[in-house]
């Protein structure tokens, strides 16, 4: 066996995934410090499972995944995997070649994985078990183990010699037997405890038993007594109900008969008495309408008189309306001559203001444009005095500038000259770095796309892991609840079928008989196990049951008879037994009828299912009980059926025959007959919850898998990333380079021409200006000449132009004073129009009004006339009708007395009758009292038997003695047992069943007690068998590990002597382990007094004495021989290939003459930072020849 190969990815340095393949022999890993190679120990030492952080050199598990460097992100998860080769099987698998993983992911989720398989880390420590291999072990030699080695107490060696001597997993072995010692120990000790508790019991216990045996023996006596002497009540108070019911009855017609004539006779009284109120009322009816009668004539009269007075009044004012009209109009004449006059007058005043305002508008006119005119020329004369300052001060500086010119234009030519001769070479410079620069940018360009390919296909890649995570903890998440929610409902489905199996919740002598079910066959199980029944009536059919519940139904009665027997003979208690040979049904509800009342359910038989061959049993014991829903309805029914039938509702209250009723919370919702459905639903949530459970591993599988992909995808993608950023790199560096020297050039060239064109402008502004310039002086001179000719001539034309303005102001105002004068004439006018025409139309609405009045007076005369002529017809009609009415007042008075007669005689009756229907009412009640004062008592005795006894009627009349009539004999063997139960005082009725718990249980723990004891020894014998075996090898495996050391040690030191001692007085299986070593020439020394090479080469020879008597397969050597000189490293080596028969080793070294001895080298560097990479073994063996 040896190691073929190591796969680390994403493990600290190792960003990139990386392979290491090894073959027998010496394999060296070398590189510069801080290149990644004590990073290659770290991560098989992490592989084989090293939990510890410091052994890793971290701060915590975390920091063994990739953290990123400034160019790179931080990966999300760190990978190894080592490849064993099996071929020799020394590994207990079947597998020729072991690949074990380790990942962990910086979710916080860890994986170990055995070929590709998940497994636990105990599972891996299992495997490589006395093969040297291990964190625990010598195959993994770093500098920290030589310091422990040399430097640590000889208490802490142990591990390395424990492991050489191969008494590690016995020392597991004995841990395990101890700890299962120490748990068995314990477990005696409770067992202990509770056995002397029991004890402490069991005495106390057997005493109340016995005396509550001898209580339940007079109590089952005392229950005879009573059942015959209720019997025998029950019937005396029968007999006298039915007497008091028949008097009832016969009482009751009676009555009903009374009643009957009493309502008929009420009937006829009525009638007489809504004839009265009819007669009543037409009287009050006819003296009303006298009345009004008589009103109505004394209001027409008046109305007559009111209108003659109106027809004198209208007369007189019909000639003060004419002398009115006459004046009014007269008025109105007037007032239109005077509006005449006004008109005319207006229409000549309107003309006048209509030429005076033409000629104001013209005089307006004329002002403003002369005062127009005056401004405009007042500001061009002002304008053109600053035109003439402004060119004095222009000519003085324009000669200054003339000078400056010439100056200037000679500095100029020389500058122009020295720019064209740069701008030639600048050209030139940019034309060779303009074509690099396209190259370099096109190399550039296709590297940046392969890269941008890449890192989106690794970001797709990442997004997918992230997505696959969150579905992977979604689902895992759901997986565990599922898992919790399965073995939980497995567990309660466990529980609930071992309490059917045990019959929990059942007497402990129904318990003792179902023991024997499989041994008897007669036994067919409890009245629970054959009744199924649906979910919603289960709380109403275990009431009905009641105690039947837990009778046990056999096949006939022999088996019975044997149970029974069964009993007696081992004192288990008693049983009720249910033979179907004697079960044949009952005989039905008598009152069938009351199936049919509102609220009932069905008789509780029909609401059970069973078998076919139990249909009697369960008539037997249902087919009398009637279910109603609910507590309401069952009051109503047991009343109107007497208290004779058993109602149960579905709440599970109960009604017995006599009235007693039962009901109230249950301690608990589970319940005997519930329990096999319980069962069934368990089962197929525990079935649906498997399901759902292993569609959710596949699941789960699934998307580690995909993740898994998604993972090596990114690998292979980052690998060739790794070699594309190189060229990116490369090609970013050339074209900047190249921008940075164009950009140089180009900013050359732009000064260069920017100097250049501000040169030219320069000089072509100076030949424009100088033109300009003796231009602009002639214009100056010309222009000022003009200018002083034109203020001339303006200010002749202002003055002018102001005499003008006076005149123009003048005739304005004239012609505005004519014209205010016209205005206010035309307005007085227009007032006076508007108060005529308003006078005028007041005195024609007079005149209109007054002809008006005049003929609606003689139209009202003559309609008064004719009213007072139709109100005395009205008077003479009222004549008639007055007389109609007295007459019908006089025949209903007279028809009215003869019924107050008749109504008399009626009263008179009734009252006699009533008299009757009381005396009857008071005889019905006294019966009705009787009769419930015997029912009361018949179910006071019903209640007391079912609450003593749980019996009812029917059922006491089958356990009636006939033996027994004798009332006065019952009653007083009745009052002599109570007084002996009262002297046994207070009975603990459940000792016989916790004596009999109590004795069970004290059987089964001593049983158990025994089993512990023997346990015990058994685990003592192993640990002292182990511990012989242990001290035999390691004493053996010790002197053999001494006596190569020796031997190693002469060889490396080249003489000398190499001891290795153990503690005295210690057990040899804890003892420490003194290393002293001799050196040639020197004295026998402890470690400590060793010079640092000396113990380094000490250590070393204690490690190849050990891998000589027992090889690891493979062991990598981390820089040990760091501190060894030039010599002492070539007989390191030269040892070490004699150990290459056995062992495979990779050697992390710095150190030349090892690198020689390597067969095969790997080198680690940096070549980005902070990621370690592998290098060519072809150019490090190049290197090293030269």
């Amino acid at each position: 066996m040896y190691l073929k190969n190591i796969e680390v990815q994403g493990f600290k340095s190792f960003a990139n995934k990386i392979k290491f393949d090894f073959h027998n022999g010496i394999t060296g890993i070398v590189g510069p410090n801080g290149s990644g190679k004590s990073n290659v120990a770290d991560a098989v030492r992490w592989v084989l499972g090293e939990q510890r952080v410091k052994q890793l050199r971290g701060g915590s598990m975390q920091d063994v995944i990739f953290s990123g460097t400034e160019n790179r992100k931080p990966l999300s998860y760190a990978s190894v995997a080592i490849t064993l080769d099996n071929s020799d099987h020394k590994l207990p698998v079947d597998y020729e070649e072991v690949t074990v993983t380790r990942k962990l992911y910086r979710s916080g989720e860890s994986e170990y994985l055995i070929n590709g398989a998940a497994c636990r880390l105990k599972d891996i420590n299992e495997m490589f078990y006395d093969t040297g291999i291990g964190k625990e072990g010598y195959s993994i030699i770093g500098q920290g183990q030589i310091d422990k080695i040399l430097s640590g107490k000889p208490e802490e060696r142990r591990e390395l010699f424990d492991e050489a001597a191969g008494i590690v997993k016995f020392k597991r072995r004995k841990n395990l037997s101890v700890k299962k010692l120490e748990e068995e120990r314990m477990n005696l000790t409770r067992v202990n405890d509770i056995l002397q508790e029991l004890e402490k019991q069991l005495g106390p216990l057997e005493k109340q038993s016995e005396t509550a045996k001898e209580y339940l023996k007079k109590k089952e006596e005392l229950k005879t007594y009573d059942i015959n002497m209720f019997l025998l009540e029950e019937e005396r108070i029968r007999d006298r109900m039915k007497e008091v019911e028949e008097k009832y009855e016969i009482a009751a017609s009676e009555m009903e008969d009374s009643n009957q004539r009493y309502e008929e006779m009420k009937a006829e009284y009525e009638a007489i008495e809504e004839e009265v109120e009819q007669i009543d009322l037409a009287i009050e009816t006819a003296k009303n309408q006298l009345n009004e009668t008589n009103l109505l004539k004394q209001q027409l009269e008046g109305q007559i008189n009111v209108l003659k007075e109106q027809i004198n009044t209208v007369r007189m004012n019909d000639e003060h309306y004419d002398n009115r009209s006459n004046a009014v109009r007269v008025e109105i004449e007037t007032r239109q001559e005077q509006k005449a006059s006004l008109e005319k007058e207006k229409q000549e005043v309107q003309e006048k203001l209509s030429k005076a305002s033409a000629q104001d508008s013209q005089a307006k006119e004329k002002l403003i444009e002369v005062q127009s005119r005056i401004a405009e020329h007042t500001a061009e004369i002002e304008g053109r005095k600053q035109e003439i300052m402004d060119i004095l001060g222009n000519r003085a500086s324009t000669k200054a500038k003339i000078q400056h010119y010439d100056t200037t234009r000679e500095q100029i030519a020389s500058r122009r000259a020295a720019l064209s001769r740069s701008i030639l070479e600048v050209s030139a410079e940019q034309e060779r770095q303009s074509s690099a620069l396209e190259k370099y940018e096109e190399e550039l360009s296709s590297v940046q796309k392969t890269i941008a390919g890449y890192n989106q296909k690794i970001t797709e890649n990442e997004h997918t892991i992230a997505r696959l995570q969150n579905e992977l903890n979604e689902k895992q998440e759901k997986l565990r609840i599922g898992q919790t929610a399965y073995h939980r409902e497995s567990s309660r489905l466990e529980s609930l079928k071992n309490i059917t199996e045990r019959y929990d919740g059942y007497g402990n002598s129904i318990r003792r008989v179902m023991s024997n079910k499989d041994r008897e066959k007669g036994l067919i199980g409890v009245v629970a196990d054959i009744i199924k029944v649906d979910k919603e009536y289960e709380i109403a059919i275990e009431t009905a049951l009641g105690g039947s519940i837990q009778n046990i139904v056999t096949d006939n009665e022999d088996t019975a008879k044997r149970m029974i027997a069964f009993l007696k003979k081992n004192k288990y208690g008693r049983a009720t037994f249910l033979p179907l040979t004697s079960m044949k049904g009952s005989s039905g509800l008598k009152n069938e009828e009351a199936l049919r009342e509102k609220g009932v359910v069905g008789l509780a038989n029909t609401l059970v299912h069973v078998d076919p061959q139990f249909d009697g049993l369960a008539a037997q014991l249902l087919g009398r009980t009637v279910v109603v829903r609910t507590i309401d309805d069952g009051i109503s029914i047991a009343r109107k059926y007497r208290q004779t039938l058993r109602l149960v509702t579905l709440e599970g209250e109960l009604i017995n025959p006599g009235g007693s009723m039962t009901g109230g919370a249950f301690k608990n919702s589970s319940n005997l007959l519930s329990r096999r459905r319980e069962i069934e639903e368990f089962e197929k949530t525990v079935a649906m919850l498997k399901s759902d459970m292993d569609a959710m591993e596949k699941e789960v599988g699934r998307i580690k898998a995909q993740r898994g992909t998604c993972y090596n995808a990114i690998d292979e993608i980052q690998q060739e990333l790794r070699k594309a950023s190189v060229l990116e790199n490369t090609a970013k560096m050339n074209v900047e380079q190249t921008r940075v020297r164009m950009e140089e050039g180009k900013k050359r060239l732009e000064g260069h021409a920017s100097e250049q064109k501000k040169l030219e402008l320069e000089l072509q502004q100076i030949r424009d200006n100088e033109e300009s310039i003796q231009m602009e002086l002639e214009t100056s001179e010309n222009l000022e000449q003009d200018l002083n000719a034109r203020i001339e001539e303006l200010q002749k034309m202002l003055d002018g132009e102001k005499q003008e303005e006076s005149l123009q102001l003048k005739h304005s105002e004239e012609a505005h004073l004519a014209l205010a004068a016209l205005e206010q004439q035309n307005v007085f006018i227009l007032e006076n129009v508007s108060r005529i025409d308003e006078e005028t139309g007041k005195f024609e609405a007079e005149l209109k009004e007054l002809d008006s009045n005049k003929d609606h007076a003689s139209e009202e005369i003559r309609e008064k006339e004719e009213k007072i002529r139709e109100l005395k017809n009205t008077i003479e009609d009222s004549k008639e009708l007055f007389d109609e009415i007295g007459k019908e007042i006089r025949e209903q008075t007279e028809k009215r007395e003869d019924l107050n007669q008749k109504h008399k005689d009626f009263l008179r009756m009734r009252e006699e009758l009533a008299k009757h229907i009381s005396s009857l009412d008071k005889e019905c009640f006294r019966l009705n009292s009787q009769k419930e004062s015997y029912e009361a008592a018949s179910e006071k005795q019903m209640n007391y038997m079912w609450e003593e006894y749980e019996l009812t009627y029917n059922h006491a009349m089958e356990l009636r003695d006939a033996n027994l009539t004798d009332l006065a004999y019952m009653k007083r063997q009745i009052q002599t047992l109570k007084n002996e139960i009262r002297k046994l005082g207070t009975v603990n009725v459940n000792a016989i069943e916790d004596f009999k718990n109590v004795s069970e249980r004290y059987e089964f723990l001593k049983g158990q007690h025994d089993d512990l004891v023997e346990a015990e020894a058994t685990l003592v014998q192993i640990i002292e068998e182990l511990d012989a075996a242990m001290r035999k090898q390691f004493a053996e495996q010790f002197a053999r590990i001494a006596e190569e050391f020796n031997s190693v040690f002469k060889q490396l030191f080249g003489g000398g002597k190499g001891t290795l001692e153990l503690m005295e007085d210690e057990d040899i299986l804890e003892a420490g382990i003194r290393i002293i070593a001799q050196p040639p020439g020197k004295k026998l020394q402890n470690m400590m007094q060793l010079s640092g090479g000396e113990k380094a080469l000490t250590a070393i020879a204690l490690l190849f004495a050990i891998q000589n008597l027992k090889p690891s397969p493979f062991c990598l050597l981390d820089e040990i021989e760091a501190a060894l000189d030039d010599n002492n490293v070539t007989r390191f080596a030269q040892y070490l290939h004699k150990l290459t028969e056995n062992t495979q080793f990779i050697v992390i070294t710095h150190r030349r003459g090892t690198m020689t001895a390597a067969d095969r080298l790997y080198g680690i560097t940096m070549q980005e930072k902070g990621v370690s990479t592998l290098v060519s073994v072809d150019l490090l063996e190049n290197e090293l020849d030269k």
